[in-house]
């Protein structure tokens, strides 16, 4: 199956073709493992994230369109969908872990990895500078709810604040990415 193109494979995959499954895995494996020992922190975990991405994409003949972006894009994505729902399952078998502790898995990247050519995408260089122009209890809370999988409720009460000051720190960082990037948008 040499030189098909993801979403020929995803078609594939759909018809219920292994080869298909096996090709976008040694294709997209090391991305998605990278990502999710990002988003886990833990190896482990992040072993259980790609097999639970790969068994979805086999098992629920998950529709890919490419018009609405690239395969890449859409299925970190998936994986981080996955990886939310998998951290949240952890957090419910342990204690709530302080919010100082939170930053610990951030550490910096490889840059032999996958994982590092897709974040220095421009896409990705241009959000990471929006970003910076949040306040750090904003970045938090952006950190925490999307990439954590932690909900408004946890967030306040791991930062002993009340629900309503979170939302709207959320909603202020959210507007002040939006503002940011249709600034950028509208340069291009």
């Amino acid at each position: 199956m040499p030189n098909h193109s993801d979403g020929e494979l995803m078609r594939q995959l759909r018809e219920g073709r292994r080869d298909a499954l096996a090709e976008l895995y040694d294709r997209h494996v090391r991305l998605v493992y990278s990502f999710a020992v990002r988003v886990a922190g833990s190896e482990s975990l992040a072993r259980e994230i790609v097999q639970l991405v790969f068994t979805r994409l086999w098992a629920t003949k998950a529709e890919y369109d490419s018009s609405k972006g690239a395969y890449t894009s859409w299925l970190i994505t998936m994986t981080r969908h996955i990886s939310i729902d998998v951290l949240r399952r952890e957090r419910r078998h342990q204690a709530m872990v302080p919010i100082d502790d939170i930053n610990e898995s951030y550490g910096s990247l490889n840059s032999d990895n996958p994982e590092s050519v897709f974040i220095r995408s421009d896409q990705q260089s241009v959000i990471a500078t929006a970003s910076r122009r949040l306040s750090q209890p904003q970045r938090r809370v952006i950190e925490l709810l999307y990439w954590k999988g932690y909900t408004l409720n946890e967030i306040a009460e791991m930062g002993g604040e009340p629900v309503g000051t979170v939302k709207s720190r959320l909603h202020q960082a959210l507007k002040t990415l939006r503002r940011h990037l249709q600034g950028l948008r509208e340069e291009s």
